[in-house]
């Protein structure tokens, strides 16, 4: 039996499920049962985020790298906490 890999929930697709999942097409769709995915990254806030760029120097990088780690986020979780921390400071 040959697969081509695995669906989402891990279950091998065989050609035995890709010929299912031809004639299934081939008798066509209910677009009214087709759920929609959103795509792309989930908001962080109200709208579609920005990237910005930033230039570090080495000592500052490798202290947001192991800062990060210890925090166990991403360095651009650390960099949005640390921004958010000094816009708010008082």
């Amino acid at each position: 039996m040959h697969t081509h890999g695995t669906r989402a929930d891990g279950t091998p697709i065989t050609d035995e499920l890709v010929g299912r999942m031809a004639d299934e097409a081939e008798q066509g769709y209910d677009p009214s049962k087709i759920q929609r995915r959103r795509s792309g990254r989930p908001l962080m806030g109200t709208a579609a985020s920005s990237v910005e760029s930033v230039r570090l120097d080495p000592e500052l990088k490798r202290a947001l790298l192991l800062r990060a780690a210890e925090e166990h986020i991403s360095v651009s979780e650390a960099i949005r906490r640390a921004i958010g921390q000094y816009l708010h400071a008082s």
